[in-house]
Parts: C-alpha cells; sequence; structure tokens
C-alpha cells in the first residue's frame, strides 16, 4: 500500500509532466499498463520507451490530477486530465481513470479506463 506522501510525490511528477520519469521512479520492473480492454503492456523499461515516444509527437502537455484520490489497500483510483498540443498542430483532452494495484511504494499494474472517442490522431 502506497504511503500518501508516495501518491503526493507521483502525482506531482505526473502533474509536473515528469511522465517519463514518473515511470522509472514509482514503477517496478515488470510493471503493466493497459489501455480500457487491451492487451497489457509489459516491463518498466518498455513503459518509459513508449511514453518517450508518445511525448515526443507533442509540443506541449498539461497534466491535472482531479481529486479526490481514492485508496483502498494496495489499489489507487486516480482521475487524469491530460491536455495534448500535439506538433502536427492538432489539440486534444483526455479525461481518463487510471486503476492501480501497488506492491509497497510501487505500481506492479496500472489500467486506464477512458472513451476512446477523445483519442485524435497526432
Amino acid at each position: 500500500m502506497p504511503s500518501a506522501e508516495t501518491l503526493e510525490r507521483f502525482i506531482s511528477r505526473v502533474e509536473a509532466n515528469d511522465h517519463v520519469v514518473a515511470i522509472e521512479e514509482f514503477y517496478t520492473e515488470n510493471a503493466s499498463m493497459q489501455e480500457n480492454q487491451q492487451p497489457p503492456r509489459r516491463g518498466r523499461a518498455s513503459l518509459m520507451e513508449r511514453e518517450a515516444e508518445v511525448l515526443a509527437r507533442a509540443r506541449r502537455v498539461r497534466s491535472h490530477c482531479v481529486r479526490p484520490v481514492f485508496v483502498a489497500g494496495d489499489r489507487v483510483v486516480v482521475r487524469w486530465v491530460f491536455e495534448f498540443e500535439w506538433k502536427s498542430g492538432k489539440s486534444m483532452r483526455m479525461d481518463e481513470l487510471a486503476y492501480q494495484r501497488w506492491e509497497g511504494d510501487r505500481i506492479a499494474e496500472e489500467q486506464f479506463f477512458y472513451d476512446p472517442a477523445q483519442l485524435v490522431q497526432p
């Protein structure tokens, strides 16, 4: 179960748009991420690489945690709002829920729930 301090550090890191560093600091080596019902992606290094690829297509990103954050034992639910300005000139706002399973102070599994209609190809 993550401490309140750990959760706040994680949220602060994401809100500072240090997404790749957040994965490095707060995810287990074998962590998984899953988009809605898609197959999960596995491995912290792979997750960091994919995140960097997505962010490289953005001119600007704004990340905001919508509180409250829900914690029940090792399960955490965070509502995020991300605003992307892509290098292509398109923009997108993404509102999602991240359902996480923590192992101590690190995220082992994360599944994102969002309406895919929000997605805009950069």
